[in-house]
């Protein structure tokens, strides 16, 4: 009996033929064309020290944090190479902060990327941080590269004020993306372009807040240091870490299960919708980093 060399062509007409082919198409269809990761990880850092007081950072410790996270994110033993993986010196880079006044990204936060991206050979006038005037920031109008930071707090609209969320400075009416619990935000990646160009998600979580009672509220009751920095290259897993901590939170606060007022959905259909990424605890390859107590992930 001759053996008969499979072509290229036999291959693909095989492949064509079985199941998984037919669900990869369909996954195709329902995602913008995207295939979310098998896994993504995200890193999980906390120091301690982060924190000099209450809704104060300490610049040089959430700077360790940071590199720490980015070098465990891409199995690099220094932040200098993981850095220039993520980031080349030909790119325009904008990294989208979050300047809500009573919890932003802070200055410690946002002065730690600038200086990384610095570092990779990105010249001053190509980095640009920006939130709410992004459209008609030069820098982020023709960015190559995108940074995106955040802090986590729950949200009347949405019910977590996310990652995810953070891009929608980017249409011209942000109330647009407002129904159904604001559950198509992960639409605003695939129709602006910005999944490709986005590079890193930080998810700030040195001192989240865990519970809202109506639109822009905020008490700082509902505020804890958690210390903590939640870093990966998917938005929806670095999200529903934060959700998942979050909820642990409100119940260790109120002593039992308590349900945000509006579900933030938008996480789960960002992966299962818009194909952004990982939702599923099953596909996250969660690393810990730092102080352990108060963790939050039993």
């Amino acid at each position: 009996m001759s053996l008969k060399t499979l072509t290229r062509r036999d291959f693909l007409t095989a492949a064509a033929t079985v199941p998984l082919a037919g669900a990869l198409r369909r996954s195709r269809l329902k995602t913008g064309g995207r295939i979310p990761p098998e896994k993504s990880r995200v890193v999980l850092v906390r120091d301690e020290r982060a924190l000099r007081a209450f809704k104060q950072p300490d610049a040089r410790i959430v700077r360790n944090m940071l590199d720490q996270a980015v070098a465990a994110l891409l199995d690099e033993k220094q932040p200098e190479s993981a850095w220039k993986r993520l980031i080349s010196p030909e790119d325009t880079v904008g990294i989208k902060s979050n300047v809500y006044r009573y919890l932003p990204t802070t200055p410690e936060v946002e002065q730690a990327i600038a200086a990384r991206v610095r570092e990779t050979g990105v010249p001053e006038a190509r980095i640009s941080v920006d939130d709410r005037g992004v459209r008609r920031n030069p820098v982020f109008r023709e960015a190559t590269a995108l940074i995106n930071a955040r802090p986590a707090r729950t949200h009347h609209w949405s019910g977590m004020g996310s990652l995810i969320k953070n891009y929608i400075m980017f249409v011209p009416r942000p109330s647009a993306y407002h129904g159904d619990s604001c559950a198509d935000l992960g639409s605003i990646w695939n129709e602006y372009g910005l999944l490709e160009k986005t590079r890193l998600n930080v998810l700030v979580m040195l001192f989240p807040q865990f519970h809202t009672v109506g639109p822009h509220s905020y008490s700082d009751k509902y505020v804890w240091g958690y210390k903590g920095l939640i870093v990966s290259r998917d938005p929806v897993a670095a999200d529903s870490v934060g959700l998942r901590i979050l909820t642990a939170k409100r119940r260790e606060f109120f002593g039992e299960d308590v349900s945000l007022r509006t579900p933030a959905k938008h996480i789960r259909t960002a992966a299962t919708r818009h194909g952004l990424g990982v939702a599923d605890p099953s596909r996250i390859e969660l690393m810990t980093l730092g102080w352990k107590e108060g963790l939050l992930l039993a």
